[in-house]
């Protein structure tokens, strides 16, 4: 059985899941399934990347009960206000063909709309109603999340946000220990780039394994949540695998000491989206 961290509401959560940005519409419910039967159980989507009717038809073909499916999808940033929120949530349950989405997550504050307090109220909502059995927040920074909290009582389950070894956030990370949120991570391979570093390498080369299968180790060791997209059966597997790996103390100093404060390869959470509105 798949290892998980527990959320602050009780509820047991995958500690490494697929991820299916960039996975076309058509090969989604194929990778599902493949992912399946290597014992994956989370699946991460979102309105933005086009294939949440894929990641549905996937959770009804996989061959496994809804209650051993765990789907995530977001909500976009054109989207952010109470009522609006509340009807995109209503627009993912269809492409979806689903009753309730197990994680429904903010995608991006986007602070310069000053939306993001009315949206967790929205989410807020919609737990309470059972269209959503888990809500959370992606790339809140400390001050979005001690906001939401104050505005409404209510703890954000998780933030999904980048992370990866030369990217390690370090500070948020202690916010959320502090709050009781999950932190998970999206790009946890750092855009492939952290898999060529030759200290990476070089661990790898020691145990006998590959780059990621390390990286991901480095992660779950820490009871960090990792989506990596793969479409690929032997990235996957290798994926799935580093849950079995134990770093020794000399490989986990190894990982750390990648940490750069200039290693965001994606952007920034406290500018982002304000001009990227299009409904998703």
């Amino acid at each position: 059985m798949i290892r998980t961290v527990t959320l602050n509401t009780g509820t047991p959560f995958p500690l490494v899941g697929l991820g299916v940005m960039y996975i076309p519409d058509a090969e989604t419910p194929t990778a599902m399934r493949a992912a399946v039967g290597l014992g994956y159980r989370a699946f991460d989507t979102a309105p933005v990347y086009r294939n949440e009717a894929a990641v549905g038809r996937g959770v009804r073909e996989c061959g496994l009960p809804r209650d051993e499916v765990f789907v995530t999808t977001k909500l976009w940033n054109g989207n952010q206000g109470y009522d609006a929120a509340l009807a995109a949530c209503e627009a993912s349950l269809d492409r979806l063909g689903l009753d309730q989405i197990d994680l429904y997550l903010i995608h991006w504050p986007v602070p310069e709309r000053n939306l993001y307090c009315d949206t967790w109220r929205a989410l807020v909502r919609l737990r309470d109603e059972g269209r959503v059995k888990e809500i959370g927040v992606s790339n809140f920074l400390e001050p979005h999340l001690e906001r939401i909290i104050d505005a409404t009582g209510v703890v954000p389950a998780v933030n999904q946000i980048e992370l990866h070894p030369k990217f390690q956030q370090r500070a948020l990370r202690a916010a959320h220990a502090r709050l009781g949120i999950v932190t998970e991570a999206w790009s946890p391979l750092g855009h492939g780039a952290t898999l060529s570093d030759p200290r990476v390498k070089a661990v790898a080369d020691r145990l006998g394994v590959s780059p990621a299968r390390v990286i991901l180790a480095w992660m779950t060791s820490r009871d960090i949540v990792a989506i990596p997209k793969a479409s690929s059966v032997d990235h996957m597997r290798d994926n799935l695998a580093s849950l079995d790996l134990v770093l020794d103390q000399e490989a986990l100093t190894a990982l750390d000491s990648l940490d750069d404060p200039d290693g965001r390869g994606g952007p920034d959470p406290a500018s982002f989206g304000l001009l990227d509105l299009e409904h998703a």
